[in-house]
């Protein structure tokens, strides 16, 4: 066990939940306002928009990490398949579906596994599976995977919303760089 992990315990495992609890908020935040085509913008093949970010985070919740969850629970030492956001992505057509219904969907999903892990004991916790790609990971560390996770795209939606207020900002406008780049409180 390593010293995150060691110190990832009571308060420190809550603050953690409540974090993960909090994220579909913090996306509807960065995402509130946008239109149609800001919300399909990328800004390279490589990235995902904002709506593909939902969609992508619906997806992962309900196939990739509610089933995780069960597993870890129910079997003993279960092996975790990997979740291809890639591929999912791709055979998924996210640019057709709708914003408010992935972000619905994702937030649903998100309550029930954080009350899920709010429940269990500090043994259960330790429930411990092998995540190809990764390794052995307990429950515990699972929770901290999401949040690294989510981390990672809201940083993503963060940079999405602020290329978007340079590039609608007029530049003859007094201060239009520096307001268009200020996204920090989101």
């Amino acid at each position: 066990m390593g010293d995150e992990e060691r110190n990832l315990n009571g308060a420190d495992f809550a603050a953690l939940l409540d974090f993960l609890h909090e994220t579909p908020n913090r996306l509807a935040r960065l995402t509130e306002g946008l239109r149609v085509g800001e919300l399909c913008l990328k800004n390279s093949e490589d990235e995902f928009s904002a709506l593909e970010n939902l969609c992508h985070l619906r997806d992962l919740e309900l196939q990739g990490y509610m089933r995780r969850i069960k597993l870890l629970l129910d079997e003993s030492d279960p092996a975790l398949a990997d979740f291809d956001g890639a591929r999912v992505a791709a055979e998924s057509d996210y640019h057709n579906q709708q914003a408010d219904l992935a972000l619905q969907t994702f937030k649903e999903a998100r309550r029930e596994n954080v009350r899920m892990l709010r429940s269990l004991s500090e043994a259960q916790l330790e429930r411990a599976g092998t995540l190809k790609g990764v390794g052995k990971i307990t429950l515990r560390r699972l929770a901290e995977m999401m949040r690294e996770h989510d981390e990672g795209h809201i940083e993503d939606l963060r940079v999405l919303r602020q290329r978007l207020r340079v590039r609608d900002q007029p530049l003859s406008e007094p201060g239009a760089l520096a307001t268009g780049l200020m996204l920090n409180e989101e």
